[in-house]
């Protein structure tokens, strides 16, 4: 081969190369190995095109500076580029800087903050303001993203909000907080701000206000003392009109406010009505070894304060597996976390399609009488336990026409209130309705991770009938406390294997294989010499 051929050869390889590089930046392919598969774009974002009758613009809104230093807003814009690439030309994709392009103003305008970032540059310390937001546009109408840093939930809140635009529909949940001393603002600030995220507009309801039957759906959380007839009228009246109800509501209840005692209603309507649609809301707490673990302050000998850490079995911890995999709303359940649930009973016939989704362990047990939920008194918490061990349901669904609470009682009324109650609608429209027995799971004071919101936002989603969409947020990379095996001597076991396995084992592997390594050597060299 001569200098001319090589000549040709090498800029022909480079021109390849080039091109391959070229055309590879235009081609999406990816292999995902996440359990589930929360980096593929799923079928109901591919088809979105198929919906979209004039053409959606997504603006990705991101610093230099950020691309720079992290990889997240390169997941960001690869996610987003395969809405481009399967929407047939119904979707168009930009990314800019807001500083670059002086858009600093309007960032403002629209609610994209800009977020504080630590830098290091040259071994120095500096905190600069970066944007990543997303704008999305179709005709005279947007929503935004105002905070994107990861594509963990991307998917489910770009496909959920274009389809909300080109629906003229609006992501609106409706909140009903049953209890006096609590309030959005404070104590569910965590769902409120969930929600939010998630693109539902909250709309905060008192009690008995009139429910409008376009509210989509309406979250009671609570309990059932703070409900007169005329504000039950008023929620049953909602579900008669196809309204969707999520009942996070407690029977008993600890009286935090009065110690550690429980406390049973004095008013059970709400109960009643619950369990007339088909689920009953037992008096009872219960148990479970898979639980969390609390602090709490104890009195010693002598008087001395002590701060023990105990598993707690009132705090239930319901495993993934427990969750009903074939319904939309678990079907990628993660677990959540509940503060002295009540179970359920079922208590419909066939009218009414009721399904599980969650339970207990079958190790669970209960308390039914003689309460005692102090911590430094464990040794009560067992006085049921060999009578009512068993598997419990915790949470269900329930589908179909529901028969009205009032349906052939006379309207309620309230003293000195002037108006009259509209009448209950003639015919019974489909609703879909939540129960979980257990109010304090979706407030902020007990939890401990985004595991409940994530249930919660997934039953909005179904009780809004947008089943396709829950399928999305499953799917995003799932996260979990090692919390699996809630057998307490079993569990000790595993941690003293793993530390053994951690610390003698593998290092000892490590050595044993060095030292064969180097006799194997030694050896060959040995040989080596021999032959010589």
């Amino acid at each position: 081969m001569n200098k001319k051929q090589t000549i040709v050869i090498s800029v022909l390889t480079t021109a390849v190369l080039v091109l391959a590089l070229l055309v590879s930046a235009r081609i999406l392919l990816r292999a995902d190995l996440s359990k589930t598969k929360a980096y593929t774009i799923s079928s109901t974002s591919r088809n979105l095109g198929a919906e979209i009758p004039e053409q959606v613009e997504i603006t990705y809104f991101v610093s230099a500076k950020l691309k720079q230093l992290y990889p997240a807003p390169g997941e960001i814009e690869d996610l987003l580029r395969e809405y481009t690439t399967y929407s047939k030309g119904k979707i168009r994709f930009t990314v800019m800087d807001p500083v670059k392009s002086g858009l600093e103003d309007r960032m403002q305008q629209l609610g994209i903050p800009a977020q504080q970032m630590q830098v290091v540059e040259r071994n120095e310390a500096a905190i600069s303001m970066v944007y990543s937001g997303i704008l999305i546009e179709y005709l005279e109408r947007y929503d935004v993203l105002p905070v994107v840093f990861s594509i963990d939930t991307l998917e489910y809140d770009v496909t959920s909000r274009i389809r909300s635009l080109i629906r003229e529909t609006t992501r609106q949940a409706g909140i009903l907080i049953a209890d006096a001393a609590k309030t959005l603002e404070n104590d569910f600030d965590g769902l409120n701000r969930a929600l939010t995220l998630s693109g539902y507009k909250i709309r905060p309801f008192g009690i008995g206000e009139e429910i409008p039957e376009t509210l989509p759906l309406l979250i009671v959380v609570g309990g059932p003392d703070f409900f007169d007839d005329w504000a039950l009228y008023r929620i049953d009246r909602y579900i008669q009109q196809g309204g969707k109800v999520f009942f996070a509501v407690s029977n008993v209840v600890p009286d935090l406010m009065q110690g550690l005692n429980v406390r049973k209603p004095e008013k059970t309507g709400l109960l009643d009505m619950i369990a007339a649609y088909g689920a009953g809301i037992k008096d009872s707490f219960l148990l479970d070894p898979s639980s969390l673990t609390t602090t709490f302050n104890s009195t010693g000998p002598g008087g001395a304060q002590l701060v023990k850490l105990i598993r707690y079995p009132f705090w239930v911890s319901v495993l993934p597996q427990y969750g009903n995999a074939e319904h939309p709303i678990t079907g990628g359940f993660n677990g959540v976390d509940l503060f002295w649930p009540n179970p359920l009973e079922i208590t419909t016939g066939d009218e009414i399609t009721v399904t599980t989704l969650f339970t207990s362990t079958p190790e669970a047990w209960l308390q039914t009488e003689n309460f005692n939920i102090n911590p430094d008194q464990a040794y009560a918490f067992t006085a049921e336990r060999e009578a009512t061990t068993g598997e419990r349901l915790l949470a269900v669904s329930l589908s179909g026409k529901q028969r009205s609470f009032f349906r052939g009682k006379a309207k309620p009324e309230r003293e000195n209130v002037g108006e009259i109650l509209p009448d209950l609608p003639e015919n019974t429209e489909e609703s879909r309705i939540v129960v979980v027995g257990n109010a304090e799971f979706a407030g902020n004071q007990f939890n401990q991770g985004d595991k409940n919101y994530a249930f919660i936002i997934a039953a909005c989603d179904w009780l809004s009938n947008d089943d396709d969409i829950i399928g999305i947020r499953s799917r995003a990379p799932q996260t979990g406390r090692l919390e699996k095996i809630i057998d307490q001597e079993k569990r000790l076991a595993a941690m003293a294997f793993a530390r053994i396995l951690n610390t003698l084992l593998i290092p000892a592997a490590v050595l044993a294989a060095g030292f064969i390594f180097a006799y194997n050597r030694k050896k060959k060299s040995q040989k080596a010499m021999e032959d010589k």
